[in-house]
């Protein structure tokens, strides 16, 4: 099973890293469950990250929780694992991006 096909289809489940893992959930107040939702519900608008890193490719979500919580996340894909960096609630522009999105 492919966890977001039309996008990574190699993709069929999460690798977390305790410390990113703790940070989210302490700064963020964004537990595991809630981050893994964000790729299972739609509508989920990703780009590459423009970010500063040479050793991997990072993407940036946009998305919503089953309880209709908007976060931002950024991940990796590491062959068949999604990697997630970081997750946090959306900014009042990314929730407008997102909401644009929702209504095309």
């Amino acid at each position: 099973m492919s966890l977001i096909p039309e996008f990574f289809p190699q993709v069929t489940g999460f690798e977390w890293d305790d410390g990113n893992s703790d940070k989210n959930r302490l700064r963020h107040r964004v537990t595991q469950p809630e981050a893994e939702q964000v790729f299972l519900n739609r509508p989920l608008l990703l780009a590459q990250s423009p970010g500063r890193t040479r050793v991997e490719v990072r993407y940036f979500a946009l998305g919503r929780t089953d309880l209709d919580r908007h976060l931002a996340i950024v991940f990796a894909v590491k062959g068949a694992l999604l990697r997630v960096i970081s997750a946090r609630p959306m900014s009042r522009r990314e929730r407008r991006t997102y909401a644009q999105a929702q209504a095309a």
